[in-house]
């Protein structure tokens, strides 16, 4: 059984869906942020895009913190 939550982030990418699923997302989410912070300037409609793609990217990466501290209690 993995014991650090670097062994769990690393057994879960490789046998769980949803988590890889959810890495799936979070790496998206972080392309297109830094597709938004290249870009010169930024109008009213990329500001509201880069705060609502920050808000999906922490939602993502809380539910796999998640999903790793379940796996890293004691059963």
């Amino acid at each position: 059984m993995p014991v650090s939550p670097q062994d769990v982030r690393e057994y879960l990418l490789a046998s769980n869906e949803e988590f890889q699923r959810l890495a799936r997302e979070h790496s998206e989410y972080e392309q297109q942020l830094d597709q938004l912070a290249k870009q010169p300037y930024l109008s009213a409609e990329d500001l509201a895009r880069e705060v609502a793609l920050k808000k999906l990217k922490l939602r993502v990466k809380d539910r796999m913190q998640q999903l790793i501290a379940r796996h890293l209690q004691p059963h």
